[in-house]
């Protein structure tokens, strides 16, 4: 792997194809084993989660559903204040085990914006799963169960991520370089 450019900024390798995939694939022996007989419905949230999300149901074994829904909150390299919801769920929530997958969980308050609204449906359970999580960044109070990476507070793309819509085709996983 070596450096990219993406509009303005440089990135250098940090995950690899092979290390995100493996990942993913424990993550779904997990899960398989924790939901079975349980028909869980996952519910990646667009745009960034719809390559963990693929990669997580080629390992997923066990009756299931899935519902995506897309909700943003990044401009740029930051996250806002804002909050967009453009596609909703299309399902009856009561009662269901809910997996919600994200690509990253960096300050929290995307998820912690959406997960109240989730919780007044009363599901039967309710988990968060997110590929990559920056602790040091987390700033909202959000109950992570299942996490495949933990990484430093840096920006990253690839793997479904993306710097202002670019970037989210890579196979791999690729941090802002410093100055």
């Amino acid at each position: 792997m070596q450096k990219i450019r993406i509009h303005n900024k440089e990135f250098i390798p940090y995950l690899s194809q092979s290390e995100i995939e493996l990942a993913i694939k424990r993550l779904a022996e997990k899960l398989n084993a924790d939901y079975e007989g349980k028909m869980p419905l996952f519910i990646p949230i667009l745009n960034g989660a719809f390559m963990f999300a693929a990669e997580l149901f080629k390992h997923i074994n066990i009756p299931c559903e899935i519902c995506f829904i897309k909700l943003a909150s990044y401009a740029g390299t930051a996250s806002s204040d804002n909050i967009n919801v453009a596609i909703g769920l299309d399902k009856n929530l009561k009662d269901r085990h809910l997996i919600v997958l994200e690509d990253i969980l960096d300050t929290g308050k995307t998820l912690s914006a959406f997960l109240p609204d989730l919780e007044k449906q009363q599901p039967a359970s309710l988990k968060i799963v997110a590929l990559l999580h920056k602790p040091e960044a987390t700033i909202h109070e959000i109950k992570l169960d299942y996490n495949c990476f933990k990484i430093p507070n840096r920006f990253v793309i690839g793997f479904g991520l993306d710097y202002n819509g670019q970037g989210r085709n890579i196979p791999a996983i690729y941090q802002l370089k410093e100055d």
